[in-house]
């Protein structure tokens, strides 16, 4: 979940790195630093924000200057607290070997025991020094084996997930990087080489990458980059174009980075959907998973695996296909899939979704579906990302880099995903061609509506103001809108640190009624749909007990404004689609509840973009 940028080249590094960090900051901010060579080691750390270490760099880092070579890192912290002892990068007793990593060592207090023993002292509580006293200690037993050697031993030790840069002021010219569960890109430029966690920081330099798979080591100079096993087998690697620009990871005017991507959603919604259907043939065409439809089709079951939004998103994707397509399906938290011995045959599919595509308890589910003879597809949205590669089948979401934390267009393109998806698995089986086109038609139609709906951005505002000193808050929906009640709640909390729950609405009576008092706002989603009667029922149940309704709600319903001032209309569609439009106020109170209490929105605090330690 950290984020890593290496360079080595003919520019001066530390500023570079610097950049590269605050392109990288999603990733992690609770603390940064970097070590750059320059005939000695020099090392900057710092705790909080990229914007600590620039201002430590601006007053103290004169002796970086002229270094062309060097690592970064900017800390989401799992071992130890953020601090600036904890901060990466981490050094050896003698300080010639610097080490940045991502991930967890499982091992890492039987290890840190034995080196203890050895007489090793340890500067940090985290699981990363483990490893730089490691290597160190492999390297003295035999300097011959080199920088490369040591790191490839010292590996063989250890347990965990990891995504490593190491580099030794004994080996000036030469930066080592492995990965095993933790992304890393090597970025190919002119005369020049970039490592990084993920290709934000890369992309305004080169757009010519490689991606290392797990088990994979690769030694970067400044002539040229091989890439090894850990077993030393050494691998052929195809060259990646990058699909997106710099203009994609700038905020482009916004204040946010999270605003701007929910702006961004209408576009998006054309993106995904872009040469995938053919409105008037009534036809779908997905190319991802066009070989493996008839089997896709033949499922005895479906089983849906994901965290966090791209679990929400599979809840909508369970009721869209068992609704369209009529296959039984299940959706499973990826963090407890592996743990429970679920019962998977070879009749069974299982869907993967992930917007990076790299979230570790996703992948473990992916794994394990696997070995059981599943079909796994994927879902995501990262080109080149581990559940891309490991999956048989699947569809890009083609979002875009999304760099807010909290998941906006993401969740989106997700849904549409997964509505084309039961649109092609109903076709010729349940449902009529015409009434995919008609599904087809409206789906096409959804960009212009939420675009609609972003319209009342001034008005959401205004109804934010009411919410935005509550301490706990209720979501509820029904039907395709119950899981866009969790994923409001979840907005919420994540960026405001609001308390807040969705609800399926007719649970609310079944024991979240009890909280409700004139302190407590309730969201609901009251669209027209064939929920609607029982809806106001459950608005007027909170009513009664002076509860503070805010609706989300179809336009021209006049029945909903006698129960509350604080509507907020969408345009009319049909269930299936709904989601698509009711999430979208949502995003947006959340958002603007956060920055009326102050909140960090793109940086909420505890939080990362991709999850890669379980």
């Amino acid at each position: 979940m950290c984020g890593i940028i290496g360079y080595i080249g003919k520019r001066e590094a530390a500023p570079l790195l610097l950049n590269g960090l605050k392109r990288l900051e999603y990733r992690g901010y609770d603390s940064a630093g970097m070590a750059v060579l320059n005939g000695q080691m020099q090392v900057l750390k710092q705790k909080g924000s990229v914007g600590n270490l620039e201002e430590l760099l601006n007053v103290s880092g004169t002796v970086m200057l002229g270094a062309t070579m060097g690592i970064a890192h900017t800390r989401w912290a799992t071992h130890g607290d953020p601090s600036d002892r904890n901060a990466h990068p981490h050094m050896n007793i003698s300080s010639d070997i610097a080490l940045i990593h991502n991930g967890i060592i499982e091992n890492y207090s039987s290890l840190k025991k034995e080196l203890l023993s050895q007489g090793y002292e340890f500067e940090s509580d985290t699981d990363s020094e483990v490893l730089v006293h490691l290597i160190d200690r492999v390297w003295k037993a035999d300097p011959s084996i080199g920088l490369e050697g040591a790191v490839r031993q010292a590996l063989r030790h250890v347990d965990g997930a990891y995504g490593i840069c190491v580099v030794s002021s004994r080996e000036p010219d030469k930066i080592v990087v492995a990965r095993k569960g933790s992304p890393l890109v090597i970025g190919l430029g002119d005369g020049e080489f970039f490592i990084a966690s993920d290709a934000a920081p890369i992309v305004e330099h080169t757009n010519k990458v490689v991606y290392l798979l797990d088990g994979e080591m690769a030694v970067v100079t400044r002539d040229n980059y091989t890439v090894k096993t850990i077993e030393n087998v050494e691998q052929q690697k195809r060259v990646t174009e990058l699909d997106f620009s710099l203009e994609k990871i700038e905020k482009g005017g916004y204040e946010h980075f999270m605003l701007k991507e929910i702006f961004e959603q209408p576009e998006v919604m054309r993106d995904v959907m872009r040469g995938r259907i053919r409105v008037e043939e009534g036809r779908v065409q997905l190319g991802g998973i066009e070989d493996y439809l008839d089997r896709l089709k033949q499922a005895k079951r479906i089983v849906i695996c994901a965290c966090g939004t791209s679990w929400h998103a599979g809840l909508i994707g369970e009721y869209l296909i068992e609704e369209f397509a009529r296959i039984p399906v299940e959706v499973d938290y990826a963090s407890e899939f592996r743990y429970r011995n679920p019962i998977v045959t070879s009749d069974d599919v299982v869907i993967v979704i992930s917007q990076s595509g790299e979230t570790a308890d996703t992948l473990a589910a992916l794994r394990l579906a696997k070995e059981k003879g599943a079909l796994v597809m994927g879902i995501c949205n990262v080109v080149g990302s581990t559940i891309a590669r490991e999956t048989l089948c699947g569809m890009y979401t083609h979002a875009g880099p999304e760099v807010g934390v909290a998941s906006t267009k993401a969740f989106t393109a997700q849904v549409i995903v997964l509505f084309m998806l039961a649109m092609a698995l109903s076709k010729g089986r349940t449902i009529s061609q015409e009434e995919i086109k008609l599904n087809l038609r409206e789906l096409a139609e959804v960009p212009e509506k939420v675009a609609r709906i972003l319209e009342q951005n001034d008005a959401i505002r205004e109804i934010a103001l009411k919410l935005k000193d509550a301490r706990n808050a209720l979501y509820l929906g029904r039907g395709y809108n119950f899981p866009v009640a969790l994923e409001g709640a979840l907005k919420l909390k994540e960026i405001s640190y609001i308390h807040a729950e969705g609800y399926p609405a007719a649970e609310m009576k079944h024991g979240p009624i009890a909280l409700i008092d004139e302190d407590m706002p309730v969201i609901v989603i009251a669209t027209r749909d064939n929920t609607y009667a029982k809806i106001l029922s459950n608005i007027e149940e909170v009513r009664s007990r002076k509860g503070r309704v805010i609706a989300i709600a179809s336009e021209g319903d006049r029945d909903i404004e006698q129960l509350t001032p604080d509507v907020i209309f969408i345009p009319q569609a049909s269930a299936a689609l709904l989601p698509l439009l009711t999430v979208i106020p949502l995003q947006l109170l959340s958002y603007h509840v956060a920055t009326m209490r102050g909140c960090n929105v793109d940086r909420p605090r505890n939080l990362a973009k991709s999850v890669t330690v379980e």
